[in-house]
């Protein structure tokens, strides 16, 4: 394996380790359907589809993982997720 091989592969590793987190989004008795779509499209750039599928997971399973990145990137959604009144946490 050439130098720059093993550089890529580090590289590699690194950034997938630096992207496992997750914004888990909880289900709760407050919010509508709607809202949770609306603010999961505005916050986590998610398409329509995407955002009614992640708000029937939470529906019936309780939780549903909505956005992956770094920490760094996710703490601004979580909170502005927090901040529209879901209830959310980065893992």
């Amino acid at each position: 394996m050439s130098t720059r091989e093993k550089i890529q592969e580090e590289v590699d590793v690194l950034e997938e380790i630096s992207n496992n987190n997750e914004i888990v989004l909880y289900n709760d008795d407050v919010n509508t359907f709607d809202h949770v779509i609306d603010t999961l499209i505005r916050v986590c750039d998610h398409t329509n589809e995407q955002a009614e599928q992640c708000a029937i997971l939470v529906h019936y399973k309780g939780r549903c993982t909505v956005k992956t990145g770094s920490y760094e990137e996710l703490k601004p959604q979580c909170s502005s997720l927090l901040d529209a009144g879901l209830s959310a946490e980065i893992q």
